[in-house]
């Protein structure tokens, strides 16, 4: 929770560099990504707190940090950040208890020294914690579109259901898959590798520290920069998807991936499946440092404390 109220302001940075290109009128909206969740957030929406005031254009990270500061204040920077702590437990419960668990159950089958293991156990379990979590962002959505009581939210979604089916609850899932399914595939393969090699090189266990943390660091910035063309896609994807459902304004012809990617490259070329590459990065690299050896370093210090009580 301390990594994400820590990375928040790059989030906010990095979202507005992506967006930048397409300035958003007021009632529009954009995505809110910390690499665990998504959420959206209305730009002056009656009483929504906004996020983005005044259409401008950034010239780099430090300058979006400046002109964030003198037009909306130094809050803004952590806007959203509530909705984002109250999900991140249960997503990040699910993520590691799977990884975890996946490895061990393939380990015994395909041998501890296989090279696919993180690849199969990170892409599972990422899979798995975006299925879940799925429908308790689309309900967040719902409450963030405008004022409802818990009694109209569920007549909501009722409806929503008898309408289009419970598969309706998964509306966005293949966007969040195709941006975080790699994400942990890449990730975890090259944790799992560099971790090795610092071991060896530097002579020490798996537990310390500072391999997890360096390790974590250098793979999520490798993951980062490969994955962030999806990551842009699915913030045009996502904002097109909550406009159409709660705002009412039709949807966009361009609704697949690839569609969406080559309108980006024709309006922006390359460089536009790449906006904000300089905040994710800075992001990501403590963000997955921070998470991973932290995790490590739990596991570590709870294996020790058991077989002390077992002795």
């Amino acid at each position: 929770l301390l990594c994400l109220v820590l990375v928040a302001p790059l989030d906010v940075v990095k979202i507005r560099l992506q967006a930048q290109s397409n300035p958003f009128s007021k009632g529009k909206c954009f995505v809110y990504s910390n690499g665990l969740m998504d959420h959206i957030c209305v730009c002056e929406n009656g009483g929504s707190k906004a996020w983005y005031k005044k259409p401008g254009h950034f010239k780099g990270t430090l300058d979006a940090f400046v002109k964030i500061i003198q037009t909306e204040g130094i809050k803004s920077l952590w806007s959203g950040l509530g909705p984002t702590l109250i999900m991140a437990l249960p997503t990040t419960v699910i993520y590691f208890t799977c990884y975890d668990q996946l490895s061990e159950a393939l380990k015994s089958k395909l041998g501890k020294d296989d090279d696919y293991i993180p690849v199969l156990a990170g892409s599972l379990s990422r899979l798995g914690s975006v299925t879940v979590v799925s429908p308790l962002e689309l309900i967040r959505t719902r409450m963030q579109s405008r004022q409802l009581s818990y009694k109209q939210l569920y007549t909501c979604i009722n409806n929503e259901v008898a309408k289009d089916g419970w598969l309706s609850l998964w509306r966005g899932w293949s966007s969040t898959v195709l941006r975080d399914v790699p994400f942990s595939a890449i990730y975890w393969y090259n944790y799992e590798r560099f971790k090795k090699m610092m071991c060896k090189k530097v002579g020490t266990d798996e537990s310390a520290f500072f391999v997890a943390f360096t390790s974590g660091a250098v793979s999520g910035s490798i993951a980062a920069v490969i994955t962030l063309p999806f990551d842009v896609v699915k913030t045009h994807r996502q904002t097109e998807l909550w406009e159409s459902e709660t705002l009412k304004i039709p949807q966009r012809n361009c609704t697949s991936t690839w569609a969406v990617m080559k309108k980006i490259v024709a309006n922006n070329g390359i460089a536009g499946l790449f906006a904000g590459i300089g905040p994710r990065l800075i992001k990501v690299a403590p963000a997955c440092a921070i998470m991973i050896s932290t995790y490590e370093h739990g596991k570590s210090f709870f294996r020790h404390l058991n077989e002390k009580k077992n002795q």
